[in-house]
Parts: structure tokens; sequence; C-alpha cells
């Protein structure tokens, strides 16, 4: 198997592994301050949350609470 076929093969286990556990929804960056060969999975309790402010606790437009 050439290096471009291996490297498929890792990807499609890699998507096989992700679904066999349940899960429904992956966000792929190839790009960022993670070192080649690793990943990193960030959990969040929504599906349209994913690293915006509101899920990061930063909201701009949520109101304080009264005294």
């Amino acid at each position: 198997m050439n290096p471009e076929e291996r490297e498929i093969e890792d990807i499609l286990k890699i998507l096989d592994d992700f679904t066999a556990r349940g899960e429904s929804r992956l966000k792929i960056q190839t790009e960022g301050n993670i070192p080649p060969g690793q990943t990193e999975k960030i959990y969040h309790l929504g599906r349209c949350d994913v690293g915006s402010p509101w899920a990061r606790g930063q909201a701009f437009d949520v109101l304080e609470p009264e005294k």
C-alpha cells in the first residue's frame, strides 16, 4: 500500500470509529496549534454553538442579573 492509500485508510478508520461511538457531528480543522498526528475533541451541549462566544462563556449580549 502506498503512502497516499495509507492516509485514505487512516481517515476512513477515524470516520468509522467516530460513527461507531454514536457521534453525529464532526468538524474538522486542518490548521491550528495541534502537533501533526494528534487530535483534539471539544465537547459542547448544543449543535450550533461550537466555538461561539456563548459556548465559551463570553457572550456579549447576556444581561447581568438585577441586584
